[in-house]
């Protein structure tokens, strides 16, 4: 089930993305740094009174201008409003309403959907006055908050919520038995040809121009008693040009594709190689803690010689060290070569996502990897391994308790992942490992 989205809209220096990082609970830059994958940030995941959601933050709309960044900043709220199951409309409350509040008021009540005020910057009581001049723009929820010092947030939280479709109907749900497969890429790489070779029928439109698919397609199919349910996924184009008209939802519907589903099929284009938005597109479905595969299309018009495949599978390699344990097919969804292969893997892949070890298991396997190579020291003092256990599946993840968490150093935690990658397996799914002290408190 995709979770709901809200979004975040305004002018400029208004608090939106202090209220965004608020909300999140925690600092988010707009690109982050992380080696082999580089994209921009402007959603996030948290959750409220046990519900999960979605939180967008848009660039501040400078109202009147018509330069390009307005013009592109225009088109993301546009995709934030189209998408958003709920609105909060930021506004600065020491500034009274604005004529530019007044033109994103009337864009929104066009918009058609629930919109929230967020009257910030109220903060203390006496502020608290400032709030009613709001309610001239039309909204009936307008809330008085301060997202710097946290006042009211609670209280906006909760009105939110009360939008969010009802989890019973969502018309989303989808055979809970089934694997759910998105197929995900850069336009033009061949996810909709590999889901009809895999039909063996031309059930998803295809076409040689870029970006054919505008929505997120499901279609259920079983191979060999397994049921899997197949998620072609609109094609995920650069950033700049991301917001034209025709595709300007693209990414974010692809967004909750991947989150929907067990596992997410990267295609790669042969012919091309790779590119720095292939890294882009596999960083949101491993940032969703989702297994992954990565199938090689169009292999049929390489020119080969003995060592093609072993070469490109060192390129690829190298393009994506933090994907070590994501296996690698080549397939041409044209000629149908080895696209049955991708489901085999698929089932793999997930299987391993969903699976779970005994305490007593995950404890010999580590304190004989401890044995070998003991944990680093620092100034006299040992790090200490005291047990390990695994808390979650979907992505697996495990809980290592240790005497001082500051002290383990990054090496050593994948050290420990390798081990149980090698007694485990784990092919095809990402791994997590929380460092905790003794005491339970999380620290890394």
């Amino acid at each position: 089930m995709a979770a709901p989205v809200m979004a975040i809209v305004g002018t400029p220096n208004v608090g939106k993305s202090t209220l965004f990082n608020r909300i999140i609970g925690q600092r988010m830059a707009i690109v982050e740094n992380r080696p082999g994958i580089t994209r921009d940030r402007i959603f996030a995941s948290t959750e409220w009174r046990s519900r999960s959601f979605r939180v967008i933050d848009t660039g501040g709309l400078e109202v009147g201008q018509v330069d390009e960044i307005t013009l592109r900043i225009r088109s993301q709220i546009e995709l934030a409003i189209d998408e958003a199951q709920v609105i909060v409309f930021v506004v600065d409350g020491l500034n009274g309403v604005t004529s530019a509040d007044e033109e994103i008021a009337n864009l929104l009540r066009r918009s058609g959907k629930p919109v929230i005020v967020a009257v910030n910057k109220l903060d203390n009581v006496e502020r608290g006055s400032l709030a009613y001049e709001f309610f001239g723009l039309g909204f009936e929820q307008t809330l008085g908050v301060s997202a710097e010092h946290a006042l009211g947030i609670g209280d906006l939280l909760d009105a939110v919520f009360d939008f969010f479709p009802d989890e019973s109907t969502d018309q989303e749900a989808i055979d809970e038995d089934a694997i759910k497969v998105a197929v995900i890429g850069r336009p033009n790489v061949g996810k909709s040809s590999l889901i009809n070779a895999l039909l063996g029928e031309d059930r998803v439109l295809v076409s040689d121009q870029a970006g054919t698919t505008r929505d997120a397609i499901d279609t259920s199919l079983t191979l060999d008693d397994a049921k899997f349910v197949l998620i072609d996924t609109a094609g995920m184009r650069k950033r700049g040009k991301v917001y034209e008209a025709t595709e300007k939802y693209s990414v974010l519907r692809a967004l909750r594709a991947i989150e929907r589903s067990d596992v997410a099929v990267l295609i790669i284009d042969a012919s091309s190689g790779i590119i720095e938005q292939d890294k882009r597109v596999v960083g949101y479905a491993l940032d969703a803690g989702k297994a992954i595969i990565i199938a090689v299309n169009k292999w049929d018009a390489v020119e080969k010689n003995g060592k093609t495949a072993q070469e490109f599978e060192k390129m690829i390699r190298s393009h994506f060290p933090f994907l070590a344990w994501a296996p690698i097919v080549f397939i041409s969804a044209k000629t149908g070569q080895r696209v049955r292969k991708v489901l085999e893997i698929a089932a793999e892949a997930a299987e391993n996502h969903a699976q779970r070890i005994a305490t007593s298991t995950i404890n010999t396997i580590v304190q004989e990897a401890v044995a070998m190579v003991p944990p680093p020291t620092d100034k006299g003092k040992r790090l200490k391994i005291l047990y390990a256990t695994q808390v979650a599946v979907k992505p697996p993840t495990f809980a290592v308790f240790v005497n001082k968490a500051d002290m383990m150093h990054f090496s050593y935690q994948r050290y420990l992942e390798n081990k149980l990658r090698e007694s485990f397996g784990f092919l095809g799914t990402p791994m997590r490992i929380l460092i905790r002290e003794r005491n339970s408190h999380e620290r890394r």
